[in-house]
């Protein structure tokens, strides 16, 4: 921890007395944040740069991340100071990719070790994924104490590997304390993912319903495959829509799509939908305020991603995951069905289901209202919106 005095350099006539009392001390606690790659990494790394403000405006805050990466672009734009440094993954298979890998994690760890003589921070934090690997070792290097945050219920492999040296990990759900790459951590604690506040904090209201060409009086289905879209919750939604017309006065969708597939999935509502059946929907690309559609959401059908998972049991949303099957160590299924066994969710494996199976989930939640309550209260019991905030005393509390 570092102090700045200033004082008058006129000493004449003043006692040591006078001169102490007349300092003015003020104490800059700096950290560093690493995490990248992927908004997945970069979101919770954000949110909680935003509460460690919200309860020291005087910290400094500097992240370092992957050069030409997402974070180089976000980051900035949330008004952060940024610090680039050389990136890259290691594959997963021994190949002669691994030479130039090793070389470009060699120069990201040598930057990173300039940046901590230059920074002197007082804690460094990691979100994953592997630009966040460089950062945390340079810290140890300098004897930097070192906090690590997993959005998933699986541990991924940077934090897996660093977790044994960390001063603290902050988990985002209860199965991955069992991970044995915390058997050496000091501070274990599940806080969840760290979310915005907005997010649980937007209001259920009319103006919402009509600015979207909603109605208050309908359940609503929300559609959402992450910022990109997902093809194959797309393509399964428009398949069961002419199975959900007859619930046409019950039930209203708002689908995000992604840019790329926008203009298909809009035709295809309109065609199977036509306007005389009296089927309510809203289609987009993306939603730049989702605290909107959240507020007015009754049930999700969406991707299981760590900070989906999140945002979704923070507003206490019953789900229905139809998890990335891709995803390194198998991530997202598992915390899909972290979610279904607590009762807040369905879990539907891309792949192994049929449109039958999605309507029946659907009008089972939305139209059976002693499920859809105890949906509800499993998943608001499940979800945890002061994540930030938590992590963040956590961490103020450490330097």
């Amino acid at each position: 921890m570092r102090t700045a005095k200033h004082c008058d350099t006129n000493l004449s006539g003043i006692n040591n007395h006078d001169l102490v009392s007349s300092e003015r001390i003020e104490t800059h606690r700096k950290v560093v944040i690493a995490g990248g790659g992927t908004g997945g990494h970069i979101y919770p790394a954000i949110g909680i740069a935003q509460a460690l403000q919200r309860l020291d405006a005087m910290v400094d805050i500097i992240f370092i991340g992957g050069a030409g990466r997402l974070e180089s672009t976000l980051v900035p734009q949330h008004g952060f100071q940024f610090r680039p440094i050389s990136v890259a993954g290691f594959p997963r298979r021994l190949t002669l990719q691994w030479f130039p890998v090793i070389w470009k994690v060699f120069r990201g760890l040598i930057q990173s070790l300039r940046y901590m003589n230059q920074l002197k921070p007082d804690i460094v934090i990691g979100t994953g994924g592997y630009v966040s690997g460089p950062v945390l070792l340079a810290g140890l290097l300098r004897k930097v104490p070192v906090a690590i945050q997993e959005q998933n219920a699986s541990v991924g492999l940077t934090n897996g590997i660093l977790a044994r040296w960390a001063k603290a990990a902050y988990l985002a759900m209860e199965s991955a304390r069992q991970n044995k790459a915390f058997r050496r951590t000091r501070h274990i604690e599940v806080t969840g993912n760290p979310i915005r506040p907005a997010i649980t904090t937007f209001p259920r209201r009319e103006e919402t319903y009509r600015k979207f060409g909603l109605s208050p009086d309908r359940k609503t289905i929300f559609v959402m495959g992450g910022s990109q879209g997902a093809q194959a919750i797309n393509r399964a939604v428009v398949d069961a829509l002419p199975y959900l017309i007859e619930f046409a006065d019950q039930i209203q969708i708002v689908h995000q799509t992604g840019a790329t597939e926008v203009a298909s999935v809009q035709t295809e509502y309109e065609q199977i939908l036509v306007p005389d059946k009296g089927f309510l929907y809203c289609v987009r690309p993306f939603f730049d305020t989702v605290e909107e559609i959240y507020s007015v959401a009754d049930v999700m059908v969406c991707r299981a991603g760590g900070m989906t998972v999140a945002e979704v049991t923070a507003c206490g949303i019953p789900a229905i995951f139809i998890p990335l099957p891709s995803q390194t160590g198998n991530d997202q299924v598992l915390n899909a069905y972290s979610v279904a066994e607590e009762g807040a969710a369905v879990v539907l494996e891309q792949g192994g289901f049929t449109v039958e199976a999605l309507v029946e989930s659907l009008t089972n939640i939305l139209l059976d209202q002693d499920t859809y309550e105890q949906m509800v209260s499993a998943s608001r019991a499940l979800g945890k919106p002061n994540a930030s905030d938590n992590i963040a005393k956590s961490i103020l509390s450490y330097v």
